[in-house]
């Protein structure tokens, strides 16, 4: 199989708040908009939002995402803390450093979609033989 795109597409109630925070905050374009979905991108990164109730959604699945946890790879994560924090985003995790390779911290956006901002850094002795070389 060949995959041209992948993707997350997070069912929410309110599409336009979502992609209004990604916007705003992470630098997402919309590539799409109706007030039902929005289609967003930042490069070659692409995340669609889509109204939980909308009937594309088959029977008994239409409920909004929960437990949904986004990962966003930066080149410094402690400049990216400070911006979201002036900017007054919910902070769920203060930045910190993981043995385990991470320097990172998490904010909230709207419909409890957690956003999980990462700088890697060195790991710990005890966790740096889990990397796997080619990765």
């Amino acid at each position: 199989m060949s995959i041209k795109s992948f993707y997350p597409v997070l069912q929410v109630e309110n599409p336009p708040g979502v992609a209004d925070f990604f916007t705003n905050h992470f630098g997402f374009q919309v590539a799409f908009t109706t007030d039902w979905y929005v289609s967003l991108r930042n490069g070659a990164h692409e995340l669609a939002v889509l109204d939980c109730t909308h009937p594309t959604i088959p029977e008994g699945f239409r409920l909004p995402c929960h437990g949904v946890l986004l990962n966003i790879e930066v080149d410094d994560a402690a400049s990216e803390y400070t911006r979201l924090r002036k900017a007054g985003v919910s902070m769920k995790l203060e930045l910190r450093d993981e043995a385990f390779g991470q320097r990172h911290f998490i904010v909230e956006a709207p419909g409890q979609i957690l956003v999980d901002v990462i700088e890697e850094i060195p790991p710990a002795a005890e966790f740096a033989d889990a990397f796997i070389a080619s990765a």
